[in-house]
């Protein structure tokens, strides 16, 4: 069954505002510290644990993709989630808003079912747009949770937060129960046969390894910086309130528009170009956040950068991945994503970390460093790339 193009955007629209879940807490991270009376390190743990979750839910749920029936397990994630949600509104100590936290995570990886599905749809010759398309949808409701989590914090409170995004969530699967096509997978094996079938998709494929090794240093970069984003902008000289801390996933929502015209540019060149340009733009980026630090428009222009970079990096490399094995994309993304939100929380740690010991220029130092690698990466395995591509 073809994609129409109203699916499409109906799958865009569900990953956006289910992904949402994971970042909520981000900008509620002091609000969360003050009603608890923890520090604002202690408080971080709760997005921690939703990564960890997350990338939990990824390698233990997402495979079955490959062997069930997608809209099954899609509708049955979903309904979980809401319950989660609805268990972290009425938490009343940080260890039961961690643990929520964790199943947060670990319910919301239906964007990472959605688009294999998608990918499995379409038609080759636009695989990289409609991947593009989501993406666009995914990484818009990543940046714009924070606009909308700062703003229902500063007004309503955290926990109002958590209810209303389980109202959303529900909304979302009604609709995707609705309008969702089948998507049968022709996986016959054990579920144990299934998991071990991902040791060997990374011990044969030498492209996803390096995908997957440059993912999990601008994932952590990524993770680094949205978690300690918040400590910046609400102390001196800024003391932003969470709904202006919130605001500025608006910057970076200017640059996830970008995201179809990356996928086209994946599906009309090599994808791999697309990731170098995308490891620049992180670097610019954090030149700015590094050298004015104090100046909010290089902040808001840096924020476009490296978001610009992150799609960049992301598409590129999902489309590169699911051109391997069509009967096995579940998997592939699997490895993939799984290593890159381990990537998130590692970031985020490494950010609670450092924050306390040399503040903002230490977080972009350890950004540098991070991105450092992904570049050798990329350096270090051109050649080999070229012609596994070309091939």
């Amino acid at each position: 069954m073809a994609l129409r193009k109203s699916t499409i955007l109906i799958m865009a629209a569900c990953t956006g505002l289910i992904v949402a879940n994971i970042y909520y807490n981000q900008p509620l991270l002091k609000l969360i510290a003050e009603d608890f009376h923890i520090t604002e390190s202690e408080a971080g743990q709760v997005s921690f644990f939703t990564q960890i979750g997350y990338a939990m839910g990824l390698l233990f749920c997402v495979p079955l993709g490959d062997m069930l029936e997608r809209k099954k397990q899609i509708i049955f994630m979903g309904i979980f989630s809401v319950v989660a949600l609805v268990v972290s509104a009425v938490a009343q100590s940080p260890a039961l808003l961690k643990i929520a936290g964790f199943f947060i995570g670990f319910t919301s990886i239906i964007p990472q079912l959605i688009i294999p599905m998608a990918a499995h749809l379409a038609d080759p010759k636009d695989r990289g747009s409609v991947i593009g398309t989501i993406m666009s949808g995914l990484l818009i409701g990543i940046l714009l949770s924070r606009t909308l989590s700062g703003f229902v914090g500063r007004y309503l409170g955290w926990q109002a937060m958590f209810g209303i995004a389980a109202g959303i969530t529900a909304a979302m699967v009604l609709l995707m129960a609705l309008t969702f096509p089948s998507s049968k997978p022709h996986y016959d094996k054990t579920y144990g046969h299934l998991m071990r079938s991902l040791l060997h998709l990374i011990q044969r494929e030498p492209l996803l390894r390096e995908a997957t090794a440059i993912s999990v240093c601008s994932f952590a970069m990524f993770g680094l910086f949205w978690t300690t984003l918040t400590f910046l902008l609400s102390a001196p000289p800024y003391n932003y309130s969470s709904d202006l801390i919130g605001s500025m996933g608006l910057a970076a929502a200017a640059g996830a528009l970008c995201a179809p015209l990356i996928g086209k540019l994946a599906d009309s060149r090599s994808p791999r170009i697309a990731v170098g340009y995308g490891i620049g733009f992180v670097f610019l980026g954090f030149a700015l956040f590094y050298f004015f630090s104090t100046h909010i428009i290089a902040i808001i222009i840096g924020i476009i950068f490296i978001d610009l970079g992150q799609q960049s990096i992301h598409v590129s490399n999902q489309t590169r991945i699911y051109a391997l094995h069509p009967e096995a994309r579940n998997r592939l993304n699997t490895v993939y994503m799984t290593c890159a939100f381990i990537g998130t929380a590692a970031g985020s740690a490494i950010g609670l970390a450092v924050w306390p010991v040399g503040h903002w220029p230490a977080v972009c130092l350890a950004a540098v460093v991070l991105m450092g690698i992904a570049l050798a990466v990329y350096v270090l395995t051109y050649k080999k790339d070229v012609v596994l591509e070309a091939a």
